[in-house]
């Protein structure tokens, strides 16, 4: 078991961090652009982001923070880029980062930082909070000062699930 979780973990592909002013990145190469995008499902998955989300906030109760309260518009912001990364629109990472500010900005007011998460692979929600927990600058962005979240995952067309997790105050 023990070893089966290591080979999971070191196979495990986490994305970097952005916070506006700092950036934090992984060496790890994305999945290879398929032929064609024939066959991309786009998952928006609620209850793995829900899972998610709840994982978040217990890590961060134990951690005497105060929950993260789920925002409508950066969940859409975070699903759309789950959905770009999975149907190769843009490359795994964070590209596009400042268009999904400007956005979140717009439409939730008083927006001072935001960060940023981002992983693929065949992982539960359990298995990708428990990788960024892991890293040091995924684990920054739970345990932040923000207020707010948005989760959204996608599905491509191989099954592996792209998760991008925002974060704003």
């Amino acid at each position: 078991m023990k070893k089966r979780l290591s080979y999971l973990l070191s196979s495990l592909l986490v994305g970097s961090i952005c916070f506006i002013t700092a950036f934090y990145s992984c060496s790890n190469k994305p999945p290879a652009k398929p032929a064609s995008n024939k066959g991309f499902v786009a998952s928006p998955a609620p209850a793995i982001e829900q899972d998610i989300l709840y994982r978040i906030n217990k890590h961060r109760q134990v951690s005497k923070l105060p929950p993260l309260l789920e925002n409508t518009a950066m969940a859409e912001e975070a699903r759309q880029h789950s959905v770009d990364m999975a149907s190769h629109r843009v490359a795994f990472g964070h590209d596009g980062l400042n268009i999904r500010i400007k956005n979140i900005s717009g439409r939730v007011t008083g927006i001072t930082q935001v960060g940023e998460n981002v992983a693929y692979g065949s992982l539960t929600a359990e298995q990708v909070v428990n990788a960024w927990l892991k890293s040091p600058g995924h684990r920054a962005n739970i345990e932040g000062k923000f207020r707010f979240t948005g989760i959204g995952v996608a599905r491509d067309n191989h099954a592996r699930l792209f998760f991008t997790q925002i974060f704003a105050r």
